[in-house]
């Protein structure tokens, strides 16, 4: 038996009102893995929760299976979680602390039968007679799985399971939660801050920003067409990178988007996409490249259809071993999503006994970001200095105040050096363009809604 799982218009909030969810809808289907991925503070487990029945919904509604559920009892829900710290009694055995719910749901049923089936089901046979502390925190984790799937729930709940382990161990479970959720079919929501987590798990990702939800797609769309800035900063590894820019769009003439000292060109004709941004004429926007939209032309490299070409140093090599990633400096001007990886911005760093205008204002001015992906914050250099022409190709670029500016990922044995200026190449069908809140405009929102797995 699966559930599914409808969350309408649902908020809640904590001491001096602060809303640590804000009027989140969400559908998941019978048998579906979602993923609620954020930064810490996002609201992510309060979801959770809520589902579980572990906390109050202040507003809105939660459906099972279509049917109202606010305020069925956490033991009404045929739900099953686990936790973060495992949660496991430590005068039990493995044995006695996967039964325990078995036995409290049916007192004169032996729940011995279960127990072991369960035990091979996860390769734990050998474990069921040790305590906690006799046990790796793999071990541990799996004993806690077993608790949760002996019950032969209608849902998991998984709040950060992974965490408190170590990366290697952390491979190894994710592909094995994997393989649990798809063989028993049992909806599952699972709560994460790793990406990769994500990304590798879920048949759908939904990114959650300071209690707001950002954006719901299969991995391949949140990371293909994210709908706004922050899901393009937090998807991705290396991060995506973004870059203050402003649009030329003279009449009659080339359209073009400054970086700093340098130009991205765009090809004519235009494409539909590019089109959209000539109503964006002498504004700052936000350009998003990630590190495969960028090449390094070689001597004899010649510039594909759709790419273009500006120059950059280099300022710092990472080896990665199977590649490498470069930073160059390219004179362009980064731009950095506030709070993308620290707390709330409207969560009180310390309590405050009054509420005067100026924290209303604060909370009024937060929650407006968090709704739009928040305001993007630029640094130190002016924008007045943004439409000086790109150097002519061979000139040397001066080395700037600002690091590496843009990140390459390349073939490790390219035999790069620090200071080396290069030339390279920008795939125009792989630009972002964001407006100054941050939301997409390139490529048009209207491609958001489906991209194919």
């Amino acid at each position: 038996m699966t559930r599914a799982i409808s969350l309408h218009d649902v908020s809640k909030s904590y001491t001096h009102g602060v809303r640590v969810v804000d009027r989140l809808s969400l559908d998941i289907e019978p048998g579906e893995f979602l993923v609620l991925l954020g930064p810490s503070g996002s609201g992510k487990s309060t979801v959770l929760r809520m589902i579980a029945g572990l906390e109050e919904i202040d507003e809105g509604e939660l459906l099972l299976d279509g049917e109202y559920a606010n305020d069925l009892r956490p033991g009404e829900r045929q739900l099953a979680m686990v936790f973060q710290n495992f949660a496991l009694y430590k005068n039990m055995t493995s044995r006695d602390n996967i039964g325990f719910p078995l036995r409290i749901e049916s007192p004169d049923t032996d729940p011995g039968p279960r127990v072991e089936a369960t035990a091979r089901m996860l390769g734990i046979e050998d474990l069921l007679d040790r305590f906690p502390a006799q046990l790796s925190g793999g071990e541990r984790q799996r004993v806690a799985m077993g608790r949760a799937i002996a019950r032969r729930p209608a849902v998991f709940l998984m709040d950060e399971p992974l965490s408190n382990l170590d990366a290697k161990l952390r491979n190894h479970l994710r592909a094995e939660i994997s393989g649990l959720t798809r063989e028993l079919g049992v909806t599952t929501v699972y709560v994460t801050h790793d990406q990769a987590e994500a990304m590798s798990l879920g048949d759908r990702v939904a990114v959650m920003r300071a209690g707001v939800l950002q954006q719901v797609g299969t991995p391949r769309s949140v990371y293909a067409l994210p709908r706004n800035v922050f899901v393009a900063a937090f998807i991705g590894r290396p991060r995506i990178n973004l870059l203050r820019g402003v649009v030329h769009a003279p009449l009659g003439g080339a359209m073009a988007i400054s970086l700093g000292k340098q130009y991205l060109r765009l090809p004519e004709p235009l494409s539909l996409d590019h089109q959209l941004l000539r109503v964006q004429q002498g504004r700052e926007v936000i350009v998003g490249l990630r590190s495969e939209a960028v090449r390094i032309a070689g001597r004899a490299s010649a510039a594909l259809p759709g790419e273009v070409r500006i120059t950059g140093l280099v300022e710092h090599l990472e080896f990665q071993g199977h590649e490498m990633l470069v930073h160059f400096n390219t004179g362009s001007h980064p731009a950095v999503v506030p709070d993308l990886e620290g707390p709330r911005p409207d969560r009180p760093v310390r309590r405050r006994r009054r509420h005067d205008l100026a924290t209303v204002l604060d909370r009024l001015l937060s929650r407006a970001g968090a709704l739009r992906a928040g305001p993007v914050a630029t640094l130190e250099h002016p924008a007045d200095d943004e439409a000086d022409p790109a150097p002519p190709e061979g000139q040397v670029l001066q080395r700037a105040a600002l690091p590496g500016d843009l990140i390459v990922r390349t073939a490790p044995d390219l035999g790069l050096r620090h200071g080396m200026q290069v030339r390279l190449l920008v795939d125009l069908a792989h630009l972002f363009v964001f407006d100054q809140h941050g939301e997409r405009i390139c490529p048009a929102p209207a491609r958001l809604p489906q991209l194919e797995d």
